[in-house]
């Protein structure tokens, strides 16, 4: 197997990066109780404002860990916002009210949970004549089930994109050319060939659910692409100059960060590499390339404008609230487009000023639905 020196040097650092961020955290889990202090110290010259919303939650340990900070949860008190945990094991309809539920959580378990909820409230309120929604204000659930499960397959969430054929003066959204492998890693090599793809290949794993959902390998050669590991998705890999744009929609709102990501495969590298390399995590564990001396041409933002119309259709077919997009510039080109995934409900707290922009999300949710009702009354 050969390798360029350089490259080599480029996945240690990619090792030494990652290891860097663990003993950050632990530095920060230090932090943590001299940040509680000073926000309590905020609160007591801000008292919070009287309750207007309560946002029931059931998340992970680990994302409630990650999502639920302690200036997340100081800055909601001065606004009014209660976060409460619920009880998984525990019917819904037995807790709250909540004017929102807040969740990532998979399985059908918990998918039945929320839609026993929903009939529930609709018995309530219809057959048995209770005014349910005096008693306990409507409940918006962030997100509806059956939409996530579109983003836990990357094939039908790559389709959604490609289906909007989106192209404006701001430029162009497209996918990679994918291949879907569900079995028969053997048969791998014959199907990327007769499907036309180009080297090097991404692999991914067709389910973008768990804990190894967002590991994924490059292959170099025909000959190695029998060593992955069905089921999968293959990608065409698109040079990009090693930088990738991380878009956070949270509502309407729009965020985006600069993520170092895999370096460009020239066609001497590729000439000249075989084997796989599998990273993990390559996007999320990166570290900021906000900061980062880059050509222009690699630095520069997606035009706001194509983000806007972006985040728009892609809400409306989804249905979905709260997502991100790994999105990447064609090296050499200045307006065409890939996305390569879509993640529900993605690491809010890496997103710069998170803690502001969702308080101000889950408000507007509460003041649209007391705006509707005062027209209903009218």
């Amino acid at each position: 197997m050969v390798v360029e020196d350089a490259r080599m040097g480029r996945f240690m650092e990619d090792g030494e990066r990652e290891l860097k961020m663990a003993e950050d955290d632990k530095i920060n889990d230090n932090n943590k109780e001299m940040e509680a202090g000073n926000n309590k110290a905020i609160c007591k010259v801000f008292p919070e404002m009287p309750l207007r919303l309560v946002v029931g939650y059931a998340l992970t340990s680990k994302k409630t860990k990650s999502f639920l900070k302690p200036k997340l949860e100081d800055l909601a008190r001065l606004k009014g916002i209660a976060f409460v945990a619920i009880d998984v094991s525990k019917p819904l309809l037995e807790q709250g009210p909540f004017d929102i539920v807040l969740h990532k959580i998979t399985g059908k378990e918990w998918r039945q949970v929320l839609e026993v909820h929903s009939v529930c409230r609709f018995l309530a309120n219809g057959s048995n004549g209770f005014e349910y929604r005096q008693a306990h204000p409507e409940v918006t659930v962030l997100d509806p089930p059956d939409a996530i499960k579109i983003l836990h397959n990357r094939q039908s969430m790559l389709q959604v994109v490609a289906d909007l054929n989106l192209s404006d003066s701001y430029g162009q959204i497209n996918v990679p050319r994918q291949l879907v492998i569900k079995k028969d890693a053997s048969s791998i090599p014959q199907a990327v060939a007769k499907a036309g793809l180009n080297l090097p290949i991404v692999a991914k794993p067709l389910i973008a659910d768990g804990a190894k959902s967002h590991e994924l390998s490059l292959a170099y050669d025909q000959y190695s692409l029998q060593m992955l590991e069905p089921p999968l998705v293959l990608q065409e890999f698109v040079n990009h100059g090693g930088v990738m744009f991380k878009v956070f929609i949270v509502g309407e709102a729009i965020k985006v960060v600069r993520r170092f990501s895999l370096p460009n495969v020239s066609k001497r590298e590729l000439s000249r590499t075989t084997g796989v390399y599998r990273f993990p995590r390559v996007s999320c564990a990166a570290a900021s390339a906000d900061e980062a001396d880059l050509e222009p041409v690699v630095a520069e933002y997606p035009p706001r404008p194509l983000l806007e119309k972006l985040a728009r259709e892609l809400r409306r077919r989804l249905g979905l609230r709260l997502f991100n997009l790994d999105l990447m510039r064609e090296y050499g080109t200045h307006d065409n487009f890939y996305i390569v995934d879509i993640n529900y409900f993605p690491g809010y707290g890496k997103m710069p000023e998170y803690e502001h922009i969702f308080t101000d999300f889950l408000l507007s949710l509460v003041d649209r639905k007391y705006d509707t009702r005062v027209t209903k009354a009218g």
